[in-house]
């Protein structure tokens, strides 16, 4: 009997016992025969999933408590540690999670793309993820599954298409020239000095999101100072939250609901972006009405009061709306990777040389279409950069029913046979450790930790071949895949390329404390990166910056 078939013959009897006791009482005996029946049919049911249930192997947990979740969060090298039980365990092996649960692990690349191919309709956002994105964002495209998901999906793709992009890259670089001039007046500022450090975990991207995605100037490069920036920069920051809390909510989400300092950061975050998306849209559609705005604005916030507006059931809701302007608003500011573009580059100035001499050569402003085709070594650099710091680390899903997962090649279960596919039971947590792909030495080869640009150039095509069954953005784990690949993921690309084109051009830059400085990432909601025991006060990240001159 099949599965399905197996569910509705149980369903069947169910319904049958119902209707039985809804005719009129039955005998005692009669009952207990059916009570037995049913239990019978449970069991026998229970006993067929655990003998279809792929035994997998995995580490030993340290802790009934914790499992394996204090030391990944703790370890500062996890992206080996997952790679270590891959090698140990096979490429799909489980880990001890919080409260004696566990976790499964995804590493081969057929078990991924079938992972993605599935993902919003049989493996769902976990509850702690969905509560989690609910107190800071709402119920957005983030937070959706399913039916849902894939009905704001489709009402945001246009805001973030290559068109749509393509308008706002003139923007990109407006804004790049304003970070330009407020550096050269840093510099300036510095009596005696043909240098200023700047710390670059500053919000160089405020304007460029705003305008792009809000039809919004912050004026943050002109001097303003924004309640935005102040939010956002805590978003990243590790003081709100308490590990153990969020270990344990792992087991408990609910515990994310009661009034404690995450979550009334979370309460406070959400109220002021919430606020200022707010009248952002009240703004829009009252200058829409009086026929003051502009018909052809191509932002983010005015294609999505088009998907507002554009029929029942197909658009969103005002409240949707709200929750998906949240949604690109943090993800228009996220600045991690230009944040380690200029780390990377600092540290390697023969790369940061190469990199300019390419710009410099270009000469005139790239269009959108020149910084996707014609700057090689631009391109190269920001694909490594991707690669190897992702600002999402991991994607954990929950499966809503039972699934069978194939596999490359047959591996090792803990019976000891050999199988080519994975049978999981409905309400295993499945987890895609991101970073930890991007960096594997089956997929990128000996020196996948090192950074290093040429492999992504003709001259270095020694692609592996397990990396290419992957097929997502040039392979690389960092924007997902599937159903929820990110959506600005061509806005954050264009944006970072059109940034770094002009300060390339214009400035140098090397580390304030010395090339071997220790860099860590802050535990945080998204990682960041900062120098341990600088010697720049309120400096995160201090770069030593001086103008270029030939």
């Amino acid at each position: 009997m099949g599965l399905s078939q197996n569910k509705y013959c149980s369903r069947g009897i169910w319904l049958a016992f119902k209707d039985l006791c809804l005719a009129g009482p039955l005998p005692g005996s009669t009952t207990c025969v059916l009570v037995l029946i049913l239990a019978s049919l449970y069991l026998l049911r229970v006993y067929r999933q655990r003998q279809r249930t792929t035994r997998i192997r995995g580490p030993q947990s340290p802790s009934w408590v914790y499992g394996f979740a204090k030391t990944v969060i703790d370890s500062t090298a996890t992206t080996e540690l997952y790679e270590h039980w891959a090698n140990e365990f096979g490429p799909v092996y489980k880990v001890p999670h919080v409260l004696g649960q566990s976790r499964v692990i995804l590493w081969d690349p057929k078990a991924i793309s079938h992972f993605f191919a599935r993902d919003t309709w049989f493996y769902n956002q976990t509850p702690f993820n969905r509560i989690s994105i609910q107190l800071i964002m709402g119920r957005g495209v983030m937070w959706a599954d399913g039916e849902s998901h894939k009905r704001q999906r489709k009402t945001i793709n246009p805001a973030f298409s290559a068109a749509a992009v393509r308008s706002l890259t003139s923007i990109f670089h407006n804004v790049a020239h304003k970070v330009m001039i407020a550096w050269d007046a840093e510099i300036g500022s510095n009596s005696g000095s043909d240098c200023a450090v700047i710390d670059v975990q500053q919000w160089y991207l405020l304007d460029s999101a705003g305008i792009g995605i809000l039809s919004h100037d912050f004026g943050a490069l002109d001097g303003n100072d924004s309640d935005v920036a102040q939010v956002l920069n805590a978003f990243s920051s590790a003081a709100y939250v308490s590990h153990k809390l969020v270990m344990l909510a792992q087991g408990f989400p609910s515990l994310l609901k009661l009034p404690l300092p995450r979550k009334q950061f979370a309460q406070t975050l959400n109220l002021t972006i919430g606020k200022i998306c707010q009248e952002m849209l009240l703004q829009t559609r009252k200058e829409k009405e009086t026929g003051g705005a502009d018909q052809g604005d191509k932002s983010c916030l005015g294609l999505l009061l088009k998907a507002e507006e554009s029929g029942e059931g197909a658009g969103l809701t005002p409240q949707e709306a709200l929750a998906q302007a949240r949604v690109l608003l943090l993800g228009g500011f996220e600045t991690t990777a230009g944040n380690w573009a200029f780390i990377e580059l600092a540290r390697n100035p023969d790369m940061q040389t190469k990199l300019r001499d390419e710009c410099l050569e270009f000469g005139s402003t790239p269009s959108y279409d020149d910084l996707t085709n014609k700057l090689p070594y631009l391109n190269a650099i920001m694909n490594e950069v991707l690669r190897l710091h992702a600002p999402v680390t991991e994607i954990p899903r929950l499966a809503t029913q039972e699934d069978v997962i194939p596999l490359s090649k047959p591996m090792r279960t803990a019976a000891g046979n050999f199988t080519d596919n994975v049978c999981i039971p409905k309400g295993t947590e499945v987890l895609i450790p991101l970073a930890a792909l991007n960096c594997s030495v089956s997929m990128w080869g000996p020196d996948a930790k090192a950074f290093k640009p040429s492999r992504w150039l003709k001259e270095d095509e020694g692609a592996h071949e397990t990396r290419e069954t992957l097929h997502d953005y040039r392979h690389l784990m960092t924007f997902g895949n599937g159903a929820r690949m990110c959506p600005g993921r061509l806005f954050a690309l264009a944006e970072f390329k059109a940034v770094l084109f002009v300060l390339v051009q214009n400035f140098v830059f090397e580390m304030a404390d010395g090339p071997g400085v220790k860099i860590v990432e802050s535990l945080g909601f998204l990682p960041r990166p900062s120098v341990v025991g600088s010697t720049e006060t309120g400096c995160s990240v201090p770069l030593r910056v001086r103008r270029y001159e030939v």
